[in-house]
């Protein structure tokens, strides 16, 4: 194939492949376990890695982790992997990596990706904590008083203080906002303590995840893979599922409208798809699918990876142009209504018995059919799925220590920044509220009255506030210039920025906490 696709395999020594032009139109990868879906999804990422295609990919088994290394003779099926690259006329196959960039929300198996509370937002919420309608207004109320007196929401640590301060509050609050009971709050609260068991917190904080990390090249041009490291995070679906749809919709509002590009800004494999959908409301699904249609105009193409087709619902499906499926088995009712449904989506071959062949395929093997050029679907095609470059399985230790070490992130994101928010708001006026009373006490109103604001004025916060983020970046760079690793920190920068956002903060609470809700929840308001 030409340099304007990217190769998937042949059928009957006819190559098939994804037009970069239309790479954006979304796509969906499905099979049962063990059918080879992973190595499709490593030699797609391959294919637009090399094309120049930024690439975000969630591995929630590990195996995805060698794109980041050549294969070698030394693998035991590597001669199967160079007869298969003759057999589909791969030329010139040699092994090859592929640049990446490793996170993990929990900071172990690659760089952290952290958000705040704020941006968020309460929906997102909602759904990850399981809230019922009655339990997410009073959420929303919460982000809404937090909004309107300017308290910063960063970490899980100042939801609950919100959340307390809303149960002592709550008669006050409900005559402002709408009814607010404690029963609610408590159920909240009790999520909360379920979400933090599970490692959660870790996801809230500063700094917070630049999505301009994503778009990134190498000196040879070569778009950057970023693996999600998911193992971990698959222990809590919920999670995961949230986390994702925040990104998806971070991206979306990040980004201009670019129409049709020659070829996508960013490709996003979303494996276990199906966890986005369970027991989601039918207005999240709308608004799912929503953004599903509404990003390709961004210039960013979404595959959704699962075992059974009829796990995405019929409105997203109806949006995912290029399609590869790999075989499926026939042991259920639903096995069979699955596969079916999967036949019945393609653009008929004569020559095919699309249902029976979706039972007999091999490992390796799947039937494709892309957008093409005229925007009409392929006749669907038996294709015998070309071999990775990487190596097949997961690297070591060491290997991915490397990798992070010379990694372009470098340690931006590694100290967790813990910046004065709502806790810490909250705690001191409440403190201060209890000193006062007992000044008034002892010296009369008017005298207390005369004294200097305990409350620092917002010049006094920026001040206070640049001063300890040039603090933190300086002794970030110590740390670096000692370990070998690269630092991006900016004492100065760093600085002013923090002052910047401390005097927006509190000049703009009621406001600016509600423009940056992610798109997500401002389509389902």
């Amino acid at each position: 194939m030409d340099d304007r696709s990217v190769f998937i395999g042949t059928a009957d020594g006819e190559p098939q492949g994804i037009a970069l032009n239309r790479a954006n139109r979304h796509g969906l990868i499905a099979g049962a376990t063990g059918t080879g879906k992973t190595v499709t999804v490593q030699i797609l990422a391959e294919g637009f890695s090399n094309a120049g295609v930024p690439v975000f990919v969630a591995d929630v088994k590990g195996d995805l982790s060698g794109i980041a290394m050549p294969g070698s003779d030394g693998f035991k099926h590597a001669d199967s992997l160079k007869q298969r690259a003759a057999t589909v006329g791969l030329e010139n196959y040699a092994w090859a990596d592929s640049p990446t960039i490793f996170w993990d929300l929990y900071g172990k198996q690659g760089h952290p990706i952290r958000t705040t509370v704020s941006e968020m937002g309460p929906l997102l919420l909602a759904q990850l904590l399981k809230l019922n309608d009655t339990q997410a207004g009073v959420l929303e109320i919460a982000f809404r008083y937090a909004d309107d007196n300017g308290l910063l929401l960063i970490d899980l640590a100042d939801l609950r203080a919100m959340l307390a301060h809303t149960s002592d509050n709550a008669k006050e609050l409900s005559s402002r906002y709408g009814n607010v009971t404690r029963a609610s709050v408590g159920t909240i609260q009790r999520a909360l303590l379920q979400l933090e068991g599970q490692g959660g917190a870790q996801f809230f904080g500063e700094p917070a995840f630049d999505v301009d990390d994503f778009f990134r090249t190498d000196a040879n041009g070569r778009g950057y893979v970023s693996v999600l490291m998911a193992e971990r995070l698959m222990v809590d679906p919920k999670l995961y599922a949230t986390f994702l749809l925040w990104l998806m919709s971070e991206l979306f509002e990040a980004l201009p409208e670019v129409g049709d590009p020659e070829k996508p800004r960013l490709v996003f494999f979303f494996d276990e798809a199906h966890l986005l959908f369970d027991d989601a409301s039918s207005a999240l699904q709308d608004k799912i699918e929503q953004v599903v249609r509404l990003i390709r105009s961004k210039g960013i193409g979404i595959y959704f990876i699962t075992r059974n087709p009829v796990d995405v619902p019929d409105d997203v499906a109806s949006q995912l142009g290029n399609r590869i499926q790999h075989a499926l088995r026939s042991h259920t009712g639903r096995d069979q209504r699955a596969i079916k449904a999967a036949a019945d989506t393609y653009r008929i071959n004569p020559g095919l018995d699309i249902e029976q062949t979706i039972t007999e395929l091999t490992v390796g093997e799947a039937l494709v059919s892309t957008i093409m050029d005229d925007g009409a679907p392929s006749v669907v095609e038996r294709t015998l799925v070309r071999p990775p470059a990487s190596r097949l399985g997961p690297i070591s230790t060491g290997e991915r220590a490397a990798i992070i070490a010379a990694s372009p992130i470098g340690d931006i994101y590694d100290a967790r920044v813990d910046r004065e928010s709502a806790a810490e708001v909250i705690a001191q006026k409440a403190a201060d509220a209890a000193a006062t009373a007992e000044e008034v006490e002892e010296m009369g109103r008017e005298q207390v009255g005369k004294r200097a604001r305990k409350t620092p004025s917002i010049w006094g916060k920026a001040i206070k506030r640049a001063t300890g983020a040039m603090t933190g970046s300086a002794a970030t760079i110590a740390a670096a210039a000692v370990t070998g690793r690269k630092s991006r920190s900016n004492p100065v920068r760093n600085a002013a920025t923090s002052a910047a956002g401390s005097i927006a903060t509190d000049l703009a609470g009621p406001f600016a906490g509600r423009f940056v809700r992610n798109l997500i929840g401002g389509l389902m308001r």
